[in-house]
């Protein structure tokens, strides 16, 4: 099954770049754990501050794309003195391969963690196969 999901990160010295392009656009990419159960697959990712109202996940020709935003809201008629934490994007995107259900992929977000269950398809979830006596 290690091929159900890849990463579409590059190499490491592409993904050097593109963590310059990163820096210079404030997106982040989310820390994400994979799960393999017998029917399905669960996909965990950590998005603090991302609720679903700012958070967008689609399939789109086997690729699987999480994005979300932080928006901070400063009270209105204040400014900060001092300002570290700021509005900030999330992006990530899978390739999918063709045993995962894409019509059947469920969300929920919850405290900044978001769970995406991927079901396999019934063809490729492991079975038992009766022999019979001749």
């Amino acid at each position: 099954m290690n091929n159900v999901v890849r990463s579409s990160n590059r190499s490491p010295l592409q993904q050097r770049g593109d963590e310059q392009r990163q820096q210079e656009t404030e997106t982040l990419l989310p820390a994400v754990d994979i799960i393999e159960e017998p029917n399905a697959l669960k996909l965990v990712a950590d998005m603090p501050g991302v609720t679903h109202e700012t958070l967008k996940v689609e399939l789109d020709n086997n690729v699987l794309s999480l994005e979300g935003e932080i928006a901070l809201n400063m009270p209105e008629g204040l400014s900060a003195l001092h300002a570290e934490v700021r509005g900030q994007r999330f992006a990530r995107r899978f390739n999918l391969s063709h045993e995962v259900d894409g019509d059947a992929i469920t969300a929920s977000i919850v405290n900044g963690v978001l769970t995406l269950t991927l079901p396999k398809k019934d063809s490729h979830r492991a079975r038992r196969i009766e022999v019979q006596a001749a």
